[in-house]
């Protein structure tokens, strides 16, 4: 199984599983957009058996690209793992204090961020789409956890995983008047003429947004690798019967 490894120390597992032509479905992850629901279960049973752990562990949200984030606890697991019918519905953003739960966000040129806090064991993934970035699901997360859970941003770790990259995000102006609308993105955005279209990074504006938020910027890592050309990427763009890729991250007991 391909599976691009972020961290994986005494406390921390987190990654996110790539295209691999010699899996089932290429390795698709989502129940949600699959030929066949047994081959993606296939695929998260294999997953879970390389970290350690079972199916029953993951916790899958029903995305939306909205703004909404869970709290997950020891009650929520395995919601999602085996049917669509048991996901949180309606979520973005999972994060939890509980050790041994696989927390799950399905990408096809999204953004994922990876959170942890090395301090308190709290862990997060966040999939932020450019409709979650302009509604600023990431630092709306952060300032959750800052204010509610009283969490210190200065102890957050995060890990931004690949996706679309700039060269491939083109969109029209009405896209663009909303990232411009951000008031912090501009530096992330360039215009083409010959097409007459605007190139946005949406991983650099989710950054920004992180530091926005007081998450040290040394402590904010970028995978550069484009799920559009890449061979080991599933991207929507590009095909929209595409696969999902699975990023997940457990805190270890």
């Amino acid at each position: 199984m391909n599976i691009k490894m972020y961290v994986n120390n005494e406390k921390i597992i987190a990654g996110m599983t790539m295209k691999d032509r010699e899996e089932l479905e290429q390795g698709n992850m989502a129940l949600h957009v699959c030929l066949n629901t047994e081959y993606v279960l296939e695929n998260r049973k294999k997953l879970a058996t390389s970290l350690s752990s079972e199916i029953d562990n993951f916790v899958c949200a029903n995305q939306t690209h909205s703004d909404h984030f869970h709290r997950v606890i020891l009650e929520d697991k395995g919601r999602g793992a085996k049917t669509k019918d048991t996901v949180i519905p309606d979520t973005d953003a999972l994060y939890t204090f509980e050790p041994n739960i696989i927390l799950s966000s399905f990408t096809a040129d999204c953004v994922p961020v990876f959170l942890y806090n090395n301090v308190n064991g709290l862990i997060g993934v966040v999939h932020s789409g450019w409709q979650g970035t302009i509604k600023e699901i990431t630092p709306k997360l952060f300032n959750h956890l800052i204010e509610v859970e009283n969490c210190n941003p200065g102890d957050f770790h995060v890990q931004i995983g690949a996706a679309l990259s700039q060269e491939k995000f083109e969109v029209d102006e009405d896209v663009y008047v909303k990232f411009k609308n951000l008031g912090y993105a501009n530096d992330f955005i360039y215009y083409k003429e010959s097409t007459n279209k605007y190139h946005i990074d949406n991983q650099l504006t989710v950054k920004k947004q992180c530091e926005l938020a007081g998450i040290p910027s040394d402590q904010i890592t970028i995978d550069p690798t484009c799920t559009f050309l890449s061979p080991d990427g599933f991207s929507y763009r590009e095909d929209k019967q595409a696969g999902r890729h699975l990023s997940f991250i457990m805190r270890k007991e």
